[in-house]
């Protein structure tokens, strides 16, 4: 298992280290423990926090309501909770990191 995706009841806990400001919304691979994400959102007023939470829920196929930030609301490293049907394995390639 990948040490930014943490099983959770219901679901998993993603450790992201977020780069706001970017061309497009991806996946950048690894950056000291965390998932990295460009996102193509500015970092003002939450712009990026509501960017992030909504290609999180369509790129896993969950309702928004099913991804919750726990921490890190104005910092670049944040902990989602993502409850899903979904495995590890499944996460991960979904968001094109396998």
């Amino acid at each position: 298992m990948k040490p930014w995706l943490t099983p959770r009841p219901g679901g998993f806990r993603l450790t992201l280290y977020i780069q706001p400001g970017a061309r497009k919304t991806e996946c950048a691979g690894e950056h000291d423990g965390a998932l990295k994400i460009r996102l193509a959102a500015p970092p003002v007023e939450g712009k990026a926090n509501t960017a992030l939470i909504a290609w999180l829920a369509k790129t896993l196929g969950a309702a928004r309501r099913d991804v919750a930030l726990v921490a890190g609301d104005k910092n670049r490293h944040k902990l989602i909770d993502v409850d899903t049907g979904l495995d590890a394995n499944e996460i991960a390639h979904r968001l094109g990191y396998l």
